[in-house]
């Protein structure tokens, strides 16, 4: 009897190991973390908006800014409202390259669709960037819903 129980305990004992050490092996091993990148959000330049909404409607507000390098990829807007006042901003992939180049002096064009909730005007504060004082510039466009 006593001989089938240690017989037991060294079979769990050994599956125990294995599975440890399959484990061990595979928390151990080195994986690439593949290409490294940061975020970073960028100025509008210009914003083409509507002169005026319809309470229902969806309108299409295109935006233009510089990409300062060709490692800077678009990845959407950064976008805070608060009441019928929106914030927005172009926010990019940085990739971290050692063959970035330069495109600051073309424009590119980024859009998305506003659809119309409330009524009143609503008030867009596309971020330009920031003053030598680290303080945010804002190009502000008041339009109304008729």
């Amino acid at each position: 009897m006593i001989n089938k129980i240690n017989l037991t305990i060294y079979y769990m004992m050994k599956r125990i190991f294995f599975l440890l050490s399959i484990f061990l092996v595979l928390n151990s091993c080195n994986v690439d973390d593949g290409e490294r990148y940061h975020f970073q959000i960028l100025g509008v330049e210009e914003a083409i908006v509507p002169d005026s909404f319809e309470l229902g409607n969806t309108y299409e507000i295109k935006l233009r800014y510089y990409r300062p390098t060709t490692c800077h990829i678009y990845d959407g807007l950064y976008y805070d409202k608060d009441l019928n006042t929106r914030i927005i901003a172009i926010r990019t992939v940085v990739f971290e390259r050692d063959n970035c180049v330069p495109a600051d002096s073309e424009l590119v064009e980024a859009t998305f669709n506003f659809h119309v909730t409330n009524n009143g005007s609503y008030i867009f504060k596309f971020w330009q960037g920031t003053d030598e004082n680290g303080e945010d510039i804002f190009y502000e466009v008041e339009v109304p819903v008729i």
